[in-house]
């Protein structure tokens, strides 16, 4: 595959999965009873506000990553009320799942669409997996393009949602002891999430466990996508 053709594969799929993993955010914190990220536009499928309020996230560290690397990292963000939040931390925790849950909808329609494709025999399962290599067309070069598109929405989407739900700060897990501990509690629990010193401690965890975690989660949705087909180990 040409770099560009997957350099735009790559930031449409990161595009997309990002602007529905943080408008998914914004939805929840309206229904829920907060306004902020709906105030600021943030309740839409249309990636123009979420660009505008992360930038460097959304365009510049992405498009670099992948200069560099041949692969994107980026992150979003929609905004809400902390006052909200205190008052009602059940509600802030269940805004904080919106989010990955967002990223599973996606996983399930990238796969749908693959299997979809291989029962129509346009697409094939790969011998040798890749982050771009999911799935194959089934002959010639013609749906490589969407071949690849794909199979990074599937794995991009699983990698979102798994590494969201860690739970430490500033990722969207640590958000689940906020079911089940006291109002008060949960309100010094979330001004200690607030922390700056917690939010970079909780990213180099998170990194961390991450790498040894993702290997078996990958290959466990890998094997419930292609059910009856093939098996990968």
């Amino acid at each position: 595959m040409e770099p560009w053709i997957e350099g735009f594969g790559w930031y449409v799929a990161f595009l997309v999965s990002v602007t529905c993993h943080e408008a998914s955010h914004a939805l929840a914190a309206l229904k829920l009873g907060d306004r902020t990220a709906y105030n600021h536009g943030q309740v839409t499928l249309d990636p123009i506000p979420h660009i505008q309020r992360e930038p460097w996230g959304m365009v510049i560290i992405p498009v670099l990553s992948f200069a560099m690397g041949g692969w994107m990292i980026g992150w979003g963000s929609a905004p809400y009320d902390p006052r909200w939040a205190m008052d009602y931390p059940r509600r802030s925790a269940l805004m904080a799942f919106a989010g990955p849950c967002a990223n599973l909808g996606l996983v399930v329609l990238a796969g749908a669409l693959i299997r979809l494709g291989l029962g129509f025999g346009w697409f094939a399962a790969p011998d040798r997996i890749t982050f771009i290599q999911t799935v194959v067309p089934a002959s010639g070069q013609g749906l490589a393009g969407v071949a690849g598109f794909l199979s990074i929405l599937f794995t991009l989407n699983i990698i979102l949602m798994f590494f969201n739900l860690l739970p430490v700060p500033p990722l969207d897990g640590s958000a689940f002891p906020l079911l089940f501990i006291s109002r008060n509690s949960a309100q010094t629990y979330m001004s200690w999430m607030s922390h700056p010193t917690g939010f970079w401690i909780g990213i180099l965890i998170a990194w961390r466990v991450f790498d040894v975690i993702f290997p078996p989660l990958h290959t466990f949705a890998l094997n419930i996508l292609y059910l009856g087909i093939a098996h990968y180990g």
